[in-house]
């Protein structure tokens, strides 16, 4: 219904005591009938509303021969959107393929010098962390961790490391600005809040649970 009166530039009522002239929105076509495609006949009849003035939202229909490429489809859809979104939202974006999380793990490093004893630790450990989108994008690859997440690090020291990453197609390191890898920054302060938070409250737990076994005859 919220997507109908999007569509048809309505709004949904729940009394019709309370239904005005200006809440009815507007449809050239309101039919439902049986869905043709080059031929072929669906089973399930689908109600097209077409011809809205300004719509603010539509429909996808996604077509396959079989349910996993209807949900593959589905999903590849729905990330491209929610990336669209994201952009809209805050047209920002930071460099992909684990760059910007090499470049944050630096920067934690050499924001851990101001402190000392376990407090220096545990930034040095958050900045670990971080890396695990390069190690993931390394291993996945088939590449040597070890040396591709030192090379990321030392040219990440360098003027323009900030954009330097894992190409994991060409199986090297690349500039994700050259080759077009770029990431919304609204995604990326999603994800490092979210982690944070979870991890924030597993520290705080004080109390261990242990489970008993049951003995079963």
């Amino acid at each position: 219904m919220e997507k109908i009166a999007k569509a048809t530039g309505g709004r949904v009522v729940a009394y019709l005591n309370d239904l005005s002239e200006s809440d009815i929105g507007y449809a050239k076509l309101v039919e439902e009938r049986t869905y043709r495609y080059r031929g072929y006949v669906e089973e399930d009849k689908l109600v097209f509303i077409e011809g809205c003035r300004n719509p603010k939202s539509v429909t996808i229909l996604i077509r396959g021969g079989l349910d996993r490429a209807l949900d593959q489809a589905e999903i590849a859809i729905h990330d491209a959107l929610s990336v669209i979104s994201d952009i809209f939202r805050k047209s920002k974006a930071v460099a992909g393929g684990g760059a910007i999380e090499v470049e944050i793990a630096k920067r934690l490093r050499e924001y851990s010098t101001d402190f000392h004893g376990r407090e220096q630790l545990a930034v040095k450990a958050y900045a670990d962390s971080t890396e695990i989108v390069p190690r993931t994008l390394i291993e996945n690859a088939g590449l040597d961790q070890l040396d591709f997440l030192t090379t990321l690090r030392a040219m990440h020291l360098e003027s323009n490391g900030i954009w330097i990453g894992i190409d994991p197609i060409q199986r090297k390191i690349s500039s994700m600005k050259e080759i077009g890898v770029l990431e919304p920054t609204l995604v990326k302060e999603q994800a490092i809040r979210t982690a944070t938070e979870v991890a924030t409250a597993i520290l705080r737990v004080d109390d261990i649970v242990a489970s008993k076994s049951i003995k079963r005859t």
